[in-house]
């Protein structure tokens, strides 16, 4: 078995989407773009609570190739995987609305926030268009982000029409989520996905929506970053982060503030007569301050550092915020413990999905064997034999494609 899973390359996808574009409407696309998807360096279940996150942009991208068409619907067809059937759908740009299949109501939303944005509605282009991608999909790395970021980007380049900031770009594709598609996701993976720059991880703001690019990896070609998709995904994600989100308001409210920003340890002794309370409102308070280190430590060019906060951030994961699970910390275990592993922590939502690990190059190989060994160990084979390896480092953000 290879050590890190072989995806489509880039060239392969675009090929596939102009291919299918030919096939199906004739002739040759007249725009593309693309938009990546991501993964979280440091920063966990604190974007709802006012902290800040720090992903970075992965060189993994959803791709759109589309034309212009005479009249006011949109024909669409999708390669991306996991897309429910039928793969290809025709609407009118007169009357979107959510409605089957599911994957269509992110490309929907999309054009009909964009449109409410810029002041076209009822003005928008009919278009043809295909969707190829190599995003992972089902293992956090946001790629329905990828979807809609590339959408919102084909609609400014079909209508030439700009929308006038990469926070008005993400607050659509947010909108889109929450609305088409029912999600009440934040707002991390878009803005990412949308101003994500190579050689850069972004620090996101989630109180006032700014944005600081931080330069990663200092230009070294010696480190990379390593994210192991378990391929499980527990049920328990699904009633425990509301539950999560309820547990913050009422330690917040405890401490009498109005803000995770303006809450300290200190606060938590208010909170020692209620242990689990405690233990949700530390790990918001003390992930915050992490991430700001992280950036700190990445402008340094302190990856010594940046890895013991990744560690730290799992650590908090795992028994203040009970967010991980056997797998997730199997996971990390083994990968702390090889020689070449700065830090490693899960990422994401939680009780399932992927870990992400810094660690120097030539690491790679041994640190995945050891990882399956030690899963076979903990788990079975078959379970060990399903994890999934994908080597990146920080890439760009959404851009149009030159065809």
């Amino acid at each position: 078995m290879p050590a890190v899973t072989k995806l489509a390359t880039y060239e392969e996808i675009l090929a596939l989407a102009k291919s299918t574009y030919h096939d199906l409407f004739g002739g040759d696309p007249e725009v593309a773009c693309c938009a990546p998807g991501r993964v979280n360096l440091i920063g966990e279940h604190i974007d709802y609570n006012d902290g800040f996150v720090l992903p970075m942009a992965l060189p993994m991208v959803t791709l759109v190739v589309g034309g212009r068409r005479a009249d006011n619907k949109a024909s669409v067809f999708t390669h991306c995987a996991g897309c429910d059937d039928p793969k290809q759908v025709e609407f009118s740009l007169l009357d979107l609305k959510p409605e089957l299949p599911k994957w269509a109501n992110y490309v929907k939303g999309v054009i009909h926030h964009f449109a409410v944005e810029s002041k076209l509605e009822g003005q928008l282009p009919g278009f043809n268009a295909v969707f190829a991608s190599n995003v992972p999909v089902g293992g956090g790395l946001s790629s329905s982000a990828a979807v809609e970021v590339a959408t919102v980007t084909f609609m400014e380049q079909l209508t030439d029409k700009q929308l006038e900031s990469n926070k008005k770009r993400a607050l659509v594709c947010q909108a889109a989520e929450h609305k088409f598609a029912g999600m009440p996701c934040g707002i991390m993976d878009q803005m990412i996905s949308v101003a994500g720059q190579k050689g850069n991880a972004l620090l996101l703001d989630c109180r006032s929506l700014e944005t600081f690019q931080i330069p990663f990896l200092g230009g070294s070609e010696d480190l990379v970053v390593l994210i192991c998709n378990s391929g499980v995904r527990h049920e328990l994600s699904k009633s425990e982060y509301p539950t999560r989100r309820k547990q913050c308001g009422q330690a917040l409210k405890l401490m009498e503030k109005t803000s995770y920003r303006d809450a300290t340890v200190e606060n938590l002794s208010v909170l020692e007569s209620d242990p689990l309370l405690l233990r949700r409102a530390r790990h918001v308070i003390t992930e915050t301050q992490r991430t700001q280190d992280a950036a700190e430590a990445l402008k340094a060019h302190d990856f010594t550092k940046m890895g013991a906060l990744m560690k730290a951030s799992h650590t908090s994961l795992r028994d203040d915020f009970e967010v991980s699970c056997r797998e997730l910390d199997a996971l990390v275990d083994a990968a702390i413990n090889c020689s070449g592993v700065l830090g490693s922590r899960m990422t994401g939502g939680g009780f399932g999905g992927c870990t992400v690990t810094l660690l120097q190059r030539a690491a790679v190989d041994n640190v995945i064997a050891t990882m399956r060994t030690n899963f076979t160990k903990e788990f079975n084979k078959d379970a060990a034999d399903r994890l999934e390896f994908y080597m990146c480092v920080p890439s760009s953000g959404a851009r149009r494609v030159d065809l």
